[in-house]
């Protein structure tokens, strides 16, 4: 009822929910009767949180026949094509500031003594899971239950983990790989994804500006705007958020502008997410955080509404709290650019043991929308 409950009020109540009904079912007609259905009967076989004490896989825990099913309608469509939601990765490409750069040796050809074999080889080094396109393991980040001050030592035996668990269990020592919550424990993750345009909805056609936050309410704006309400976002889905950032990605990276800075979720949306129990989400950014211009040089705040302890508060929030993987600097102009608002996306990060982190490429099949 509106709130003075006078009858114009009521009518005029009654003439928005009949329009949100009405854009819920045009949505609904536009799809086929195969996916709806699909997408109705996977309800019912994907589990939902919570998990058992011990889990290490998070919302990892979502994929298996149901995700599946979704993606059933997509592998199947005529009309789907292939989309690498990769870079090219390269030792000139933009490298982040928290990892080791890469280095490549490519060797000479060579053979074999007595036969016709000729081949190529080559060798690389630095830390390939954090940098390109690249997914974090719900190890990859630890927090402690106080404010660090910077003196002394880093009490990294403090540290707690995704599900409670203590430093000694996640990384029993300085040197060790991570004995729990390593990227060896993501599933191959086979699902549905939802793509938002940002950059359409927020930034009108322009890449968002740096710390500009993606809300909970722009989310939810966008599955709106793009037709997705019959759906919304479903346990287990892969989020994709294009927000034009990748506009700065340059390879060679002669401008170096994409790592110092970008839009991000807010906190508000990352709890959103959580609710929704997805099982990983990607930006065209280098962060998934907001980060203000200079902020990485201590010369800029964090954007409104980040706690002043968690500045990186998105990444804490996903992987210590939810159990929701990221992917960083995703490639997403190209299925933004063609309208696939849902696909089958296949993610697949190197099982190497007790790793926080993996480079990946995603692909994304789908069917491009028409004018």
């Amino acid at each position: 009822m509106h709130k003075d409950g006078s009858v114009a009020g009521i009518a005029a109540g009654i003439g928005v929910a009949v329009a949100v009904v009405a854009a819920e079912v045009s949505g609904a007609l536009a799809q086929s009767a195969e996916q709806v259905a699909n997408v109705q009967r996977s309800r019912e076989l994907v589990p939902v949180p919570p998990w058992p004490d011990g889990d290490e896989r998070g919302m990892g825990n979502t994929q298996g026949p149901g995700t599946w099913l979704r993606c059933a309608h997509h592998l199947t469509d005529p009309d789907a094509r292939g989309y690498e939601i990769s870079h090219v990765r390269s030792q000139t490409m933009p490298v982040s500031p928290f990892g080791v750069p890469l280095a490549y040796e490519f060797r000479p050809t060579v053979g074999l003594p007595g036969t016709r074999h000729a081949f190529n080889g080559e060798a690389m080094s630095g830390e390939a899971g954090a940098q390109g396109t690249q997914m974090d393991a719900i190890g990859h980040f630890a927090f402690l239950p106080e404010v660090w001050d910077g003196q002394g030592e880093f009490p990294a035996d403090r540290a707690l983990y995704y599900g409670g668990l203590a430093q000694g269990e996640v990384k029993p020592a300085p040197d060790a790989p991570l004995a729990k919550l390593g990227i060896d424990k993501a599933p191959p993750i086979i699902t549905s994804a939802v793509l938002l345009d940002a950059k359409s909805y927020l930034g009108d056609g322009e890449p968002l500006a740096p710390g500009q936050l993606i809300t909970a309410a722009d989310i939810e704006g966008m599955i709106e705007a793009q037709g997705l309400t019959w759906r919304g976002l479903l346990p287990g889905d892969v989020l994709y958020v294009y927000t034009g950032w990748e506009d700065h990605w340059a390879d060679p990276d002669t401008e170096q502008v994409y790592y110092t800075k970008g839009p991000g979720l807010s906190y508000d949306a990352v709890q959103y997410l959580e609710s929704k129990a997805i099982v990983l989400v990607a930006l065209d950014n280098p962060f998934t955080d907001p980060v203000n211009d200079g902020a990485l040089a201590g010369q800029a705040p964090a954007p409104a509404g980040t706690p002043p302890d968690l500045p990186f508060v998105i990444h804490h929030h996903n992987l210590t709290q939810a159990g929701i993987h990221q992917i960083q600097n995703a490639h997403l102009a190209e299925l933004a650019a063609d309208r696939v608002w849902t696909s089958c996306t296949i993610i697949l990060p190197l099982r190497e043991a007790g790793g926080s982190g993996s480079p990946v490429r995603p692909v994304a099949i789908g069917a491009p929308q028409q004018g």
